[in-house]
């Protein structure tokens, strides 16, 4: 089955489709449900603060491929570029608001140690601005990656074992973005954003008018998980990190600290954290347990984008 039969079931009260994704691929597709299971073996592996940091900064290759059909979806390149300079404060701990983060969890930020850049060439060499742009019939992209491919009306992946590829478009169904979790069909790899929820300014809406989409679904690409293990409302779910508190589900809006759930008094829930489901003003943090998932995700199955140029 292609991935464009059928359209993976989403939560009605979720915002990103990963998991769904996630999910869909594990019931229909046997190859992916074993790599999936080796990469996690990998990733437990790896454990420890220690285990992966004598690697400097890594600069991955980024191609945004932006699709519209109405000319407000078709955004300026300077939007892309804000949302770039984004992930790069995110991803180094150097964005200016975390000082949200409470006193007793300053201690866990984690510097992943990993920039973006936009490529400078593209997969035949031919020199690139790192963004393309494709007019499509399609009003709506849903979260079956038909945006992934120009047979669906969107536009085919550069190759996944260098570069991160970009979907931005416009999404339905309350959709902010979603992404792959590594282990994937190559040709689908990558990461979908809603146009309105990619950078700043531009045709950025808030609440989610800050990039921070863009954060949570590249945190989802390097395995990372929903902070609340997504098991619904439970406390049995986990996110696979020790140092990111059990939480009961996903939390939304810009809560107050401290918000208790799962008996995890006196500190209470992480939402600030990125891989939590609240608006971009109210996010700020990886934990250094999520780190090290993302550094066993380069050790591992994204190995192929280290120490790659812009361009090869």
């Amino acid at each position: 089955m292609t991935p464009h039969d059928a359209e993976p079931r989403l939560s009605a009260s979720g915002w990103c489709a990963t998991m769904a994704v996630h999910r869909h691929l594990l019931d229909s597709d046997p190859v992916y449900a074993q790599t999936r299971a080796d990469i996690e073996s990998f990733t437990f592996g790896r454990r420890g603060w220690a285990r992966g940091r004598p690697r400097g900064v890594v600069t991955i290759p980024v191609v945004v491929h932006i699709l519209w059909n109405a000319a407000a979806q078709n955004i300026e390149d300077a939007q892309i570029h804000r949302q770039l300079d984004v992930l790069n404060a995110d991803f180094r701990a150097r964005n200016a608001d975390l000082r949200l983060v409470p006193a007793v969890w300053q201690d866990r930020v984690g510097d992943a140690r990993i920039e973006f850049a936009l490529a400078t060439a593209d997969p035949t060499g031919s020199p690139t601005t790192g963004i393309t742009r494709t007019r499509t019939g399609v009003r709506s992209f849903g979260a079956n990656d038909a945006v992934k491919s120009a047979r669906g009306g969107g536009a085919d992946a550069w190759p996944a074992d260098r570069y991160l590829n970009i979907w931005v478009c416009q999404l339905g169904g309350g959709l902010l973005g979603y992404a792959q979790f590594p282990g994937g069909p190559p040709e689908t790899d990558g990461v979908v954003l809603l146009h309105s929820a990619t950078g700043l300014g531009g045709t950025a809406t808030s609440p989610f008018d800050l990039g921070r989409t863009a954060t949570h679904e590249v945190g989802h690409w390097l395995n990372l998980r929903h902070i609340w293990g997504d098991d619904g409302e439970g406390c049995s779910g986990s996110d696979f990190v020790a140092d990111t508190p059990n939480q009961a589900g996903p939390n939304t809006g810009r809560p107050g600290w401290p918000l208790l759930s799962c008996g995890n008094g006196p500190d209470g829930d992480m939402f600030m954290n990125y891989m939590d489901y609240t608006d971009d003003a109210a996010m700020c943090l990886y934990t250094k347990g999520q780190v090290e998932r993302m550094d066993a995700c380069l050790a591992g199955p994204r190995s192929t984008l280290l120490n790659l140029p812009l361009g090869d």
